[in-house]
């Protein structure tokens, strides 16, 4: 049980799985107002930074779910780093359906929002799992200009311009579910370029290392092609962000 390989090896150095930097994370964790003792849950918890970081920093208590069993072990090496184990702990499995036995009062999908079937569904999940009058954070892209071509749009790595919506749309798309959006945290192209083009860097030095490996040649073929791709589709026209929301 894990997520595909090349996942593994392109962010293998990241400790941030999403286009947010550490200042971002900051920004969003004390956006949220959150208070000592606070529970997160975090489905598609990636490297833990996010639950790791806040433990530290807020005093929160939390649980993270990653399929990625590399980046579990990550999250679990980051917590002794930042002296939280006792307040985070970090699981490797499926976070599809996954609802925890303890109420949150922040349940987050930062990113992962196919774990539920799309935004709707994961927003269903994680409500299963809050606290009332609790705050659901989901992190999702949006377009920061919409595409002129379905070309443009699958150079953005979409299936097509439909697969996302403008931001104001995706503000209003939460009202429609019965939530009142009450903060959000968006990237930049600065974060988008700390997330996209610190996988270069990883990709060549594994490519050094690993030059006889099976993914070898889509590891080489993703370096060529990367830089020009992004420059030219995802930095321009899409962007991302955390949303927080209260039932209504």
């Amino acid at each position: 049980m894990d997520i595909p390989r090349i996942f593994n090896i392109t962010e293998s150095a990241h400790r941030i799985h999403n286009p947010f930097t550490p200042e971002k994370l900051a920004t969003l964790g004390a956006a949220l107002r959150l208070e000592a003792g606070t529970r997160v849950l975090d489905l598609g918890s990636g490297s833990g930074e996010m639950l790791c970081t806040w433990a530290r920093d807020h005093g929160i208590v939390g649980t993270g779910i990653d399929l990625s069993q590399l980046f579990t072990e990550q999250a679990k090496r980051r917590a002794e780093e930042l002296d939280v184990t006792d307040r985070v702990e970090f699981i490797h499995g499926d976070a599809t359906g996954y609802v925890s036995d303890q109420k949150a009062g922040v349940a987050a999908c930062v990113g992962a929002s196919w774990i539920g079937g799309g935004v709707a569904g994961t927003i269903a999940l994680l409500a299963q799992s809050l606290s009332p009058g609790g705050v659901i954070l989901i992190g999702e892209p949006f377009w920061r200009q919409m595409p002129p071509t379905e070309d443009v749009a699958r150079g953005c790595l979409a299936g097509s311009i439909a697969d996302f919506l403008g931001l104001p749309e995706r503000l209003a798309s939460f009202g429609r579910l019965g939530y009142d959006v009450v903060e959000m945290v968006l990237a930049d192209q600065d974060s988008w370029d700390r997330y996209e083009a610190a996988k270069w860097l990883t990709m060549r030095r594994w490519l050094e290392a690993n030059p006889e490996d099976e993914l070898a040649e889509e590891v080489r073929a993703k370096l060529s092609s990367e830089p020009e791709r992004y420059a030219t589709y995802t930095r321009e026209y899409l962007g991302w962000g955390v949303f927080a929301l209260m039932a209504r």
